[in-house]
């Protein structure tokens, strides 16, 4: 069994400010991929810095508006029926990925519209870009000590501060290999190598994260207040059959299409 390091989830504290390593995580997700593919945004999509702070914008408000719209719909429903207002209590916590993703395809096509841009290039760029923001934002819930796996008596189970006494599978870090880093990786190749016609890259994402997710979810804790929603199959992996269906599509659908100019 190994050890929970019980990181403090605090990284630093100004007199009444805490700066949390989520939220770094967070905002390191969103800034480091425009890093390290700044010159695919400058020179293949002719996009100024001005431009590229314009649609870190636009991905802020709508991963925020998306993962909180998400969470309540997919992961609180009732709870909304009772009280409606809770959409917008973004303080009381609460962001679902898959809403999140919706709310950043949105607000790119958005911006790829109004700016007179490629959108497919723009959504290529954002798929495996957000693979640094999953990796980091999953690192984050091991050091909250959220979102921890099932029991299990695997050498690699942790016993969490808020998972009672028996070891649990650290899925954050799972996850935060597999979609993260094993992803990107993946996707790295198939770019520089494949170069794959714009969309494809997008496409091939949905369908691999939604693979991976789809089957480390059976080492994951489902929501309590949910459990499991048909058989051993939790709400996350019905979402994510959606996803790899929807990746399926696209891939078709491009494929039959000349190539986006």
């Amino acid at each position: 069994m190994l050890v929970y390091p019980n990181i403090d989830p605090i990284l630093l504290s100004l007199g009444p400010l805490h700066i949390r390593w989520y939220g770094l995580a967070y905002l390191a997700g969103v800034l480091l991929p425009f890093l390290v593919f700044k010159r695919d945004y400058r020179q293949r999509l002719n996009m100024s810095l001005d431009d590229i702070f314009n649609y870190i914008s636009y991905l802020i408000i709508g991963i925020i508006i998306g993962g909180r719209i998400g969470y309540v719909l997919f992961y609180d429903f009732i709870e909304f029926l009772r009280a409606p207002y809770l959409i917008i209590a973004i303080w009381k916590g609460g962001m679902s990925y898959h809403g999140g993703a919706i709310g950043s395809i949105v607000s790119t096509i958005l911006f790829a519209k109004r700016y007179h841009l490629n959108k497919l290039m723009l959504l290529d760029l954002l798929a495996i870009g957000s693979t640094i923001g999953i990796f980091l934002g999953r690192i984050a819930n091991f050091i909250n000590g959220e979102l921890f796996g099932r029991v299990t008596t695997s050498p690699l189970g942790m016993v969490f501060p808020m998972g009672g006494p028996l070891p649990r599978h650290p899925s954050q870090l799972y996850e935060s290999f597999a979609e993260g880093l094993l992803l990107f990786l993946i996707l790295w190749v198939v770019r520089k190598y494949w170069a794959p016609r714009p969309g494809i890259l997008g496409s091939l994402y949905l369908i691999l994260y939604g693979s991976f997710r789809f089957i480390l979810e059976f080492f994951r804790e489902p929501d309590a207040h949910l459990g499991f929603i048909i058989h051993v199959f939790s709400l996350g992996q019905l979402l994510c059959i959606v996803e790899i269906f929807i990746g399926l599509y696209l891939c078709w659908l491009l494929q039959k299409q000349p190539t986006q100019h």
